[in-house]
């Protein structure tokens, strides 16, 4: 088999722990093999995450090479209500972003985290997702979270892992955890 070199498009999906944390891992992994990244949180915004801290703490080692950037609000979709319309409009920001940022090829890899929820709320056209994925710049990676990934996205990926639950702490009433879920 001849080695091929290309942008592969990942998706992270899965009821389980830890899709978000396996999209960072492969970023840090990227940053440290001299990449550029781009993480857009597409609903992340309310809370402060550990991971926000992680990239300053980094600094100047970092030096613009690992840029993360909350476009959302917080949690959406709560309880079977409709979407917020700035809801919305911020996911359509984000994804107006993040299709200027994957082509733009100014970055490496770029994380798309969440954006599946995004697109199972209704609130982003997966169809949308796929065309601009399909006409990426041939050497950039692209990562999607979140749960419920689209067919067609699933389709159109390279690599697809659902994380599974087999086990949680919150069934023993333990609360998130900070360093660990957030």
């Amino acid at each position: 088999m001849a080695e091929t070199r290309r942008g592969l498009i990942l998706i992270n999906t899965g009821p389980g722990k830890g899709k978000t944390t396996a999209a960072l891992g492969t970023a840090l992994r990227a940053v440290g093999c001299g990449m550029k990244v781009l993480v857009l949180q597409f609903i992340k915004g309310s809370w402060h995450y550990g991971e926000l801290d992680a990239v300053e703490a980094f600094g100047s080692n970092f030096a613009g090479n690992f840029v993360i950037r909350q476009m959302g609000r917080g949690f959406v979709k709560v309880g079977g209500a409709e979407a917020d319309p700035e809801d919305i409009r911020l996911v359509q920001a984000a994804w107006e972003e993040a299709r200027a940022a994957i082509d733009s090829g100014q970055w490496d890899l770029v994380v798309l985290d969440e954006i599946n929820y995004a697109i199972s709320y209704g609130m982003l056209d997966a169809g949308l997702v796929a065309e601009a994925l399909k006409g990426k710049p041939e050497m950039v990676h692209v990562i999607l979270t979140g749960r419920n990934a689209h067919p067609l996205l699933v389709d159109l990926a390279d690599t697809v892992t659902e994380m599974r639950e087999v086990k949680h702490a919150y069934q023993k009433g333990i609360l998130a955890q900070r360093g660990i879920e957030y």
